[in-house]
Formats: C-alpha cells, sequence, structure tokens
C-alpha cells in the first residue's frame, strides 16, 4: 500500500495583499509588518487554504511565478508539521503551466485537489481620468485574460484527465462577485469583468466531469479578504466586521472538498456574515 500523502494544489498560494505584495505596496507605498498578525491571515485565501489542506495531511504545492514569493508560507507549513513544495507556473506561459504540472507529476503525484486561486492587479493602477474601457490598455486585458480564463482552461487540462480516471477529485475556483454581473470599473479596481469566463468554465467543468465523479465549483468570494495589507486600509479599520477571515474561507473549501457527494454544487458564494458553507 502506497504512503504518499494525497496532494492539493494551490495555483496562487500567496496574496499580492501579503506583507510585501504587489497591492500592499501600491496602496501603501511600502512593504508592511506583519509580525503581529495571526499565520492564518498572513497569505491571505491561498495561504490558509494551503496551511488547512496540509494540517489535513495533504502534501501542498504551492505554486507562485517566483519561488521566493512562497518562501515564507512553506517555512509556516512545515513548523505546523506540514509537507509542502514550491513549484514556479507562470499563467501567461503554456511552457511554463505544463512543466509545472510535470514536475508536480514526477515529485509528489496527481492532484486530488486543485485550487485556482490566482489573482491578478492589472487596471489597479489606473489613474480616475482612465476609468473609461476605451483607456485600458490592451496588455492590461490580455494578462486578465490569461489569469481569468485562458490560465483555468490549461489547468484543468492538467489535471482533469487523471481525476476523471480516478473517479474522484475537486477543482475548485476562487472568484469575486465582479463575475455575476457588469459592473463600471472604478479607481483603484482590477479590470475584473473577465472573471465571469471563469464562473463560465466552472458551470461546464460541472457538466461535462461531475460524471466521472470529479467535483467543480466556483467560490464566489463577496467581501474584503484579512491579510496584511487589507487590515491597514482606512474602511477596514473603519468597519473590521465586515473584513472576511481567510481561515473561515478555507473551511469553506475544506468542506466542497469532503461534503457528501449527494449534496455537490457548482456554486458556493460567500459574505463577510456568512463564511460557512449552506446548499
Amino acid at each position: 500500500m502506497s504512503t504518499r500523502r494525497p496532494v492539493a494544489v494551490v495555483v496562487g498560494a500567496t496574496s499580492k495583499w501579503q506583507a510585501d505584495g504587489r497591492n500592499t505596496k501600491l496602496a501603501h507605498g511600502k512593504a508592511l509588518d506583519d509580525r503581529d498578525l495571526p499565520v492564518g491571515v498572513r497569505w491571505g485565501v491561498g495561504g490558509a487554504i494551503a496551511q488547512k489542506f496540509a494540517r489535513e495531511g495533504f502534501t501542498v504545492v504551492l505554486t507562485t511565478r517566483r519561488a521566493a514569493n512562497a518562501t515564507a508560507l512553506e517555512q509556516a507549513i512545515r513548523a505546523q508539521g506540514g509537507s509542502s513544495l514550491i513549484v514556479e507556473l507562470d499563467l501567461v506561459s503554456q511552457e511554463s503551466i505544463s512543466k509545472a504540472f510535470a514536475t508536480i507529476r514526477e515529485r509528489v503525484g496527481d492532484p486530488e485537489v486543485l485550487v485556482y486561486n490566482a489573482g491578478y492587479l492589472e487596471g489597479r493602477d489606473l489613474p480616475p481620468d482612465k476609468e473609461l474601457l476605451e483607456h485600458v490598455p490592451l496588455e492590461i486585458l490580455e494578462t486578465a485574460q490569461h489569469v481569468a480564463s485562458r490560465g483555468p482552461f490549461l489547468v484543468a487540462k492538467e489535471v482533469l484527465p487523471a481525476m476523471r480516471k480516478r473517479g474522484a477529485g475537486s477543482f475548485l475556483i476562487s472568484n469575486n462577485s465582479s463575475s455575476l454581473r457588469g459592473r463600471k470599473r472604478l479607481t483603484g479596481q482590477s479590470l475584473y469583468y473577465p472573471r465571469v469566463m471563469m464562473r463560465t468554465l466552472a458551470q461546464v467543468l460541472t457538466e461535462e466531469y461531475s460524471e466521472h465523479g470529479v467535483h467543480v465549483a466556483n467560490v464566489v468570494i463577496d467581501g474584503l479578504i484579512d491579510s496584511p495589507g487589507t487590515r491597514a486600509l482606512p474602511r477596514a479599520q473603519k468597519q473590521p466586521e465586515l473584513v472576511m477571515n481567510p481561515e473561515k474561507i478555507a473551511e469553506a473549501f475544506w468542506y466542497l472538498h469532503t461534503q457528501d457527494r449527494s449534496c455537490w454544487t457548482h456554486e458556493l458564494q460567500l459574505t463577510p456574515f456568512s463564511t460557512k458553507p449552506s446548499f
């Protein structure tokens, strides 16, 4: 009998709102000190999910464009007695995606769980007079599409065949409320509307793969997620009750993977007042 641990891959395991993340530096003009923050919130949703699955006995693969981004998270997981591996992956490159998953299969095996938590900040730095679509550079749209639609498509092609053959597995996507309805992009917001393709992909994959035992779900996280960079924002300090705990969100992802298969869902919406799964 194999003693190899089950594998969970978190694509986008580190937060751009972590202490030295891109959003944090953009919003605050510097990196922040996160030493007083609980370890479960230092890397946002991706980090909390990685820690949760590691505690449950999984080998957790942390994918990131640069390995250094995930070093502290990997150290935290190992300090908790978990098993972790960092693999560099650039969602803009099909070659990088293929190489990353070849490395994962070779070193730890096929994933039982894939959490697609990749995000992007393209559009956040556009000034107030550049809010309209006519001012958005094409490269911003292309990056958004790489992360929001092309990326999950290519990642799905890497992991779903083995899940289908095994007759089990979870492909879980973290998304936001902009995937539900198109709205005017405001100053400081990313170009979010390509994320609707993420939601549609989850619906399609549910139709195609649920009969093969694979659980696909689109998780809409509708709120501000606690992390070093977001906790320091004025609106988070004024209304801390509206800030969502990433550890609670991680519990929801764990539930989606382990729940009774008779109550599968293709979509779950979490809000600051309801981070527990309900169907």
